[in-house]
C-alpha cells in the first residue's frame, strides 16, 4: 500500500513499547519490544523527546503526560462512556452483578464503561481492557452485529485459543453462535473466557440500527445459574440497553 507511511508506524510501536508493567525501559528494551534496531530506536526515542513525549534519566525512558495528548481527540468525541455509566450504575444496583459497555477494535472488545460490584474474574477488568471478541458475551454481539462480509472476513482470520475447556473451538460453531446472538437479539456466553465466569450481553445501537457498542453483566458460576442469567438478568439489560440508546439519540 503506497500511502502507508512506515516510520509513522515504527514511531507509535516505540510509544506502545511503554505499559503499566514496564513504565520505564532501556534502549535495548525500547529496541527488543518494538522490533527495531538499537539505532532505530534511538532515533525515534530522541525525536519523541524532542517532541515533549518521552522522558529520559540518561539511562531509561519514560513516557510524559504529553502522550495523553495523542487520544484526547478520540475520548473527548467518544460519549458512549458518559452517557452509559449512570445506566450501568443503575442496572449493576438492580441486579447486584457487575456491567459493562465495550466496543469492537480489530479481533478484540475493548472496554469503554464498568460498574464492578466484587471481582469475579482473576485479572482486573478496567475501562481499556481488551478480550478475544469470539470467548466473549459482548463480543458475540458485536460480531452479529457487523455485515456479512465484515463477518466472514473476522471468521476467515480469527484464532480460536481455547481458554477453557468451554471455549468454543471450530469457526463453524462460533459462526452458529454469532447467528444465535442475531437471531434472539443477545449472547449468553457461559465460561468460555474464565472458568466460573457467565455474562449476558444486549447491542446498543446508533440512530440508523447499527451495533456500535454492547452492554453485559456478568456473575460467578457458583451463585448465578443459567436460567437466572435468562430469567432475572436479561430484561433490566435489554431495558438497559434501550435507555442507553434513547440518550445516544438525543445527544446526537
Amino acid at each position: 500500500m503506497t500511502e502507508f507511511v512506515q516510520s509513522l508506524e515504527r514511531g507509535l510501536a516505540v510509544i506502545r513499547a511503554f505499559d503499566s508493567a514496564r513504565p520505564e525501559l532501556t534502549l535495548s528494551e525500547v529496541a527488543a519490544t518494538s522490533g527495531m534496531t538499537r539505532a532505530a530506536a534511538r532515533r525515534f526515542l530522541l525525536t519523541l523527546a524532542t517532541l515533549g513525549y518521552v522522558r529520559s534519566d540518561g539511562r531509561r525512558f519514560s513516557l510524559t503526560p504529553r502522550v495523553l495528548q495523542l487520544g484526547y481527540a478520540y475520548l473527548s468525541s467518544l460519549t458512549l462512556p458518559e452517557v452509559a455509566l449512570p445506566h450501568l450504575k443503575t442496572l449493576a444496583a438492580e441486579v447486584n452483578e457487575s456491567s459493562s459497555v465495550s466496543v469492537l477494535d480489530a479481533d478484540d472488545v475493548v472496554y469503554v464503561a464498568r460498574v464492578p460490584t466484587r471481582r469475579i474474574m482473576t485479572v482486573a477488568i478496567s475501562v481499556g481492557t481488551r478480550f478475544p471478541a469470539y470467548a466473549t458475551s459482548m463480543g458475540r454481539m458485536l460480531l452479529a452485529g457487523l455485515s456479512e462480509e465484515d463477518l466472514q472476513r473476522y471468521l476467515a482470520s480469527v484464532r480460536l485459543e481455547r481458554l477453557t475447556s468451554r471455549t468454543v473451538g471450530t469457526v463453524a460453531a462460533l459462526r452458529a453462535e454469532v447467528a444465535r446472538a442475531r437471531a434472539q437479539g443477545w449472547a449468553l456466553v457461559n465460561q468460555e473466557l474464565e472458568e466460573g465466569l457467565r455474562a449476558v450481553a444486549a447491542p446498543i445501537r446508533d440512530r440508523s440500527g447499527h451495533v456500535v457498542a454492547a452492554v453485559n453483566v456478568s456473575a460467578h458460576a457458583s451463585r448465578t445459574s443459567l436460567d437466572t442469567m435468562r430469567k432475572e438478568f436479561l430484561p433490566p439489560l435489554l431495558a438497559t440497553a434501550k435507555r442507553i440508546e434513547a440518550d445516544m439519540r438525543e445527544i446526537a
